[in-house]
């Protein structure tokens, strides 16, 4: 999944950036309202953390210009304010949940993973199961059979883009838009590299080469 941080304070939008790297997220981070709201309009996000107080243009405002594009990604408003006025202005304009700071980073990432399994409609562990190949996107976890697939973050942000649309076709473009952020300047061939471990990892055959076009999980037989 992509997400992306829109916070001034740039040792606490750094800090989280690497944190939720950690967790196994793509992570783009920007610091003031202007950028915020064009990389939020622009890029293919799956959630956008938003401070409230920001240069250039405030959280509510870039929330309400989202929304009123027809723009759904979910919102996790961020505040050093507090009290009840400030979170129903936050949410009125169109923010799916809130937090004020100082805030527990275990706290927000529960509130992050809690946005998402509601955006995706699943319940709280869900677990994708293809022939004896079961992903559980909750847990990270990965199981051939009974057996555990120790897989790394990066190999299991490539693979579950592909489970979440396992018998379509998912782009090069696509995987490298939600696995790596904005900044990655290198070589888009890196997809071939994680596609290849994730085939000697899980079985040569799981994972279709769609000639010009991408690839395509299939169940295993």
């Amino acid at each position: 999944m992509r997400l992306l941080i829109v916070e001034d304070e740039k040792r606490l939008a750094l800090s989280l950036a690497k944190g939720l790297t950690a967790e196994g997220y793509a992570v783009d981070v920007v610091h003031d309202g202007i950028d915020g709201l064009h990389r939020a309009s622009e890029g293919a996000y799956d959630l956008v953390v938003l401070d409230i107080m920001l240069p250039g243009m405030n959280g509510y405002r870039i929330c309400s210009t989202l929304r009123a594009a027809g723009n759904d990604v979910p919102i996790l408003m961020l505040t050093a304010k507090d009290g009840e006025y400030d979170e129903a202005e936050g949410l009125d304009t169109g923010a799916d949940d809130y937090l004020t700071k100082p805030f527990s980073y275990v706290v927000l990432v529960a509130r992050v993973k809690a946005l998402l399994r509601r955006r995706g409609g699943g319940g709280p562990s869900p677990v994708h199961t293809l022939g004896d190949l079961k992903v559980d996107t909750a847990a990270r976890c990965v199981f051939r059979g009974e057996d555990e697939v120790t897989l790394t973050t990066k190999e299991f942000a490539v693979l579950e883009q592909l489970v979440l649309r396992a018998g379509e076709v998912v782009s090069k473009g696509d995987i490298l838009e939600h696995v790596w952020d904005f900044a990655y300047e290198g070589d888009p061939n890196i997809v071939e590299v994680y596609i290849s471990t994730l085939r000697r990892k899980l079985g040569a055959t799981l994972i279709k080469t769609v000639r010009g076009a991408g690839y395509r999980l299939e169940a295993p037989r």
